[in-house]
């Protein structure tokens, strides 16, 4: 049976790379360790990264990548900042983990909190797909009811109850549950709705059949696994009363957007306090750390004050908690968003009006630091208008930039991430191998 595809369609060669990558088939099924990082359809080998620095990663073979990926978005400060690096290191020194209670969990959780006031408590976890599951067993064990809503193309993590119809790399694989060996009665409480779809929303609410039995809504205020497709207003305000009336707990996973599109994340850009909050990728720093929170009253009901279980030997790992504080820390400081949004505008802006001038069929559309570049159809609003993408266009796209050393995500239906280390030479770089593909 064929294990690992190295052919390539790539111009430069990568010898060790091959090599590494073939090695890694021979232990690691598909040769990685997340499905999206395999460059499934594109018909080269993956990159093989080797170290980073600023907006620069750079595989075994010494070649070099303009970095848009940025770790999924958890790099807002790029590769290997000092100011991350430094407080970390010393961390590591005292010990790298002990599964014991340590002060810095108290001082990034208060962190987080005084930045979104939805936040009364949180919890620290490892991974998003960790916070969003305990968020749904949570919410279910609050209200005392086992429905959860969804929506097409938002992504909330692995856990089986959630594999239902996301994004990303799970597009093309089964049309109910996203994932083999997730059975039916693991998804049977799991309802999916077209994402901003406003009436139906408010149908279901008012069906006879799930009327009073929705325990939550799981939602992505702005999506970033289907490509980045931003929630209307109209879609997340109504998200908010029906839940209110009803008693069920609306969760927005901003695990992508969480301190991403701005200090008060997508619930501050959009004014809609959520019940509960989940949250990855930048209150890590670059390490494996998670948070879910909410109202005081819903997070009591968590073990050990109240009956729902949850635990994790790295929960509120040291190393992760001090990295994840020196990040927002430098979030913090004056102006940061604001030169973010000039160094999107700068790549973004003049793409958007080459579009439109030549009547392209694409659309790059863009939340924040957050963009995709969509190839094959002119707006993406829901997952439905994503299925009409042009794969093999998307195919060629990638490795033209890949040849002009410009690492984009290799799926189109991630987001792309602008970091605020990422220099205007390398803005107008990528701006100009865009327009000239395009």
């Amino acid at each position: 049976m064929e294990i690992c595809k190295l052919t390539t369609k790539t111009i430069k060669p990568r010898p060790i790379s091959d090599s590494v990558y073939a090695q890694l088939c021979e232990v690691i099924p598909g040769g990685v360790n997340s499905p999206v990082r395999s460059f499934k359809g594109l018909d080269m080998t993956p990159l093989v990264a080797e170290r980073g620095a600023g907006d620069m990663v750079y595989d075994v073979d010494g070649n070099g990548y303009i970095d848009y990926c940025m770790s999924w978005g958890a790099l807002l400060f790029g590769h290997a900042h000092p100011d991350v690096i430094a407080p970390t290191i010393e961390r590591m020194k005292k010990g790298t983990s002990f599964g014991i209670t340590t002060p810095i969990e108290e001082q990034l959780a208060r962190k987080v909190i005084e930045h979104l006031p939805s936040i009364e408590k949180l919890r620290f976890v490892s991974s998003g797909t960790e916070a969003t599951m305990s968020a749904i067993r949570l919410a279910r064990g609050y209200t005392g009811k086992d429905v959860v809503v969804k929506f097409t193309g938002n992504y909330h993590g692995h856990a089986d109850m959630l594999l239902v119809r996301g994004g990303s790399g799970l597009v093309g694989l089964n049309p109910e549950s996203t994932s083999a060996g997730v059975t039916q009665e693991a998804i049977r409480h799991t309802i999916c709705l077209p994402f901003n779809d406003v009436q139906a929303v408010k149908d279901l609410f008012y069906h006879p059949q799930t009327h009073n039995k929705i325990a939550a809504v799981i939602v992505e205020p702005v999506a970033g696994n289907m490509g980045v497709v931003a929630a209307t207003a109209e879609f997340l305000q109504t998200l908010r009363e029906e839940t209110t009336k009803s008693g069920a707990v609306l969760i927005f996973d901003e695990v992508m957007t969480g301190f991403r599109v701005g200090l008060k994340s997508a619930q501050g850009m959009y004014g809609i306090r959520p019940d509960m909050t989940c949250l990855a990728k930048i209150i890590g720093g670059g390490f494996p750390a998670a948070a879910f929170g909410g109202k005081r009253e819903i997070m009591d009901y968590l073990a050990p004050l109240g009956p729902v279980y949850q635990a994790g030997t790295l929960s509120g790992n040291p190393v992760a908690m001090e990295a994840g504080l020196a990040m927002l820390k430098l979030a913090e400081k004056p102006g940061v968003y604001e030169e973010l949004e000039r160094k999107v505008a700068l790549f973004a802006d003049p793409v958007i009006e080459h579009i439109r001038k030549k009547n392209i069929n694409a659309s790059l559309q863009r939340v924040g630091s957050m963009l995709t570049l969509f190839l094959g159809t002119k707006q993406v609003d829901c997952m439905e208008d994503a299925q009409h993408l042009d794969k093999e266009w998307f195919a060629r796209f990638f490795r033209y930039m890949f040849e002009q050393g410009i690492y984009i995500p290799p799926v189109q239906h991630e987001a792309w991430f602008i970091s605020a280390v990422h220099t205007d030479e390398h803005l107008l770089k990528t701006r100009d191998a865009v327009i000239q593909f395009l």
